[in-house]
């Protein structure tokens, strides 16, 4: 996954978008591409000043010791969380990574530092769509339906807190979440309401889908309707793609993994629109895959994999992730996610359960609670008509949209760290 996470990202140098940068305005955050902005984010030069390094520590968490673990599996030891803890008593913020993201991906590790520089202890969460989590804390190993991976996450905090509580001072509880984790946090939020083991003092969903099949729907097709040929091409794009991540390391010499040098490549190649495109959605399928795979392991396959297959280390998994790369998320739902609440919950329609994978499902609580806040970019790809004028709608002055940024690729530009920030601390005592 990280070599292909790297793949993608230095694919999204190859675009290039000339003309996708623009000169400094009210809101000074350069990049007006959507799709290069959530590619390249924030280049360093117009990031906020965060602090280089942390006091992290990583707690593994056990949250079903009797769960047997396929042999595929071997290296899981429980499901691994980041803390970050003040010297001295501080309220305690959660943080939910988005789409098949880990605790330390590096949209997490700039939260970390936003909120561990504003004096919060910072305990960061897997998003329950990655490996991990599907393999040790989701109950149905089927992530995908909001309410239960809320119930999901609601337990991995609870556990969490019972394994570092005698180790810090906690003032109070507060909560946020990115993409994916955004959305989660809304329904996290409002399990608490009935539970009250946290009493979150304030909850702010950055880039929040409004509707995740919506949402998923917009990711897929990126990939789906890019790729030169269709998905029926996509071996043969993908070993262009790798020939040209070899051309560009020969012309520059170098590969650095960072902000920098994408921002760098994307200046020198010409634009390609189609093709960053699709490499943001490739970046979603690798995320999407993985999840269901583990999903289909952990259940005793019969998706992509054969029923009780007996898959070991030694086993050659390139079939099944071929098979996997060609599935997309709206497939998972149909085909898996689906009929599987259908059983649990007969008289279940699509349309229904499309229907509750949204804010609006839960709009009223969303309308009337003070403590949650919304932060979203206007020109955010995940979104789709009509998205926006909900969110102000729904939040009012809750809601903060800012003009540029893509999808989360603006987190860490200085106006946009100083909202979190204060929304964070206008909660504070």
């Amino acid at each position: 996954m990280t070599i292909l996470r790297l793949i993608s990202i230095m694919l999204m140098v190859l675009m290039g978008a000339k003309g996708a940068y623009r000169s400094v305005s009210a809101f000074d955050y350069p990049i007006t591409d959507p799709y290069a902005a959530t590619v390249i984010e924030t280049p360093s030069e117009y990031r906020a000043k965060l602090p280089a390094a942390l006091p992290t520590s990583t707690i593994n968490l056990r949250i079903f010791p009797d769960r047997r673990i396929p042999e595929i599996f071997w290296y899981q030891d429980g499901l691994p969380c980041s803390l970050i803890r003040q010297r001295h008593e501080a309220p305690l913020i959660f943080i939910i990574a988005g789409t098949g993201a880990r605790y330390d991906a590096p949209k997490m590790l700039d939260l970390q530092k936003v909120f561990y520089q504003a004096g919060f202890h910072v305990l960061s969460l897997s998003s329950p769509t990655h490996m991990d989590f599907v393999i040790n804390a989701s109950e149905s190993m089927a992530p995908g339906n909001l309410e239960d991976d809320a119930g999901d996450l609601y337990r991995v905090m609870e556990r969490a807190r019972q394994a570092i509580g005698r180790h810090i001072a906690v003032s109070d509880y507060y909560l946020t979440g990115y993409s994916l984790g955004g959305i989660q946090a809304a329904f996290v939020s409002r399990l608490d309401e009935d539970r009250q083991r946290f009493g979150f003092r304030k909850v702010l969903l950055i880039n929040p889908p409004v509707s995740l099949y919506r949402s998923v729907t917009i990711l897929d097709r990126l990939l789906d309707d890019n790729i030169p040929g269709g998905l029926n091409n996509f071996q043969t794009w993908l070993d262009e793609v790798m020939l040209n991540l070899s051309d560009i390391y020969q012309e520059l010499g170098y590969f650095e993994f960072s902000g920098d040098y994408i921002h760098r490549v994307h200046e020198r190649y010409p634009h390609r629109d189609p093709f960053l495109r699709a490499i943001i959605g490739l970046s979603f399928r690798m995320s999407s895959s993985n999840m269901i795979f583990s999903a289909d392991i952990m259940n005793g396959g019969g998706y992509i994999t054969p029923t009780h297959a007996e898959i070991t280390p030694t086993t050659s998994l390139t079939p099944y992730a071929m098979v996997a790369c060609r599935t997309g998320f709206t497939d998972y739902f149909h085909e898996y996610l689906y009929p599987r609440l259908r059983r649990r919950h007969p008289g279940l329609t699509e349309a229904q359960l499309i229907a509750r994978l949204s804010l609006h499902h839960i709009g009223g609580y969303l309308r009337a609670t003070e403590k949650i806040g919304v932060m979203h970019n206007r020109d955010d790809i995940i979104l789709d008509a009509g998205d926006i004028d909900w969110l102000r709608e729904t939040f009012g002055r809750r809601a903060r949209i800012f003009p540029l940024g893509g999808h989360c690729g603006n987190l860490a530009h200085p106006e946009v760290v100083n909202y979190m920030t204060d929304f964070f601390n206008q909660g504070k005592d």
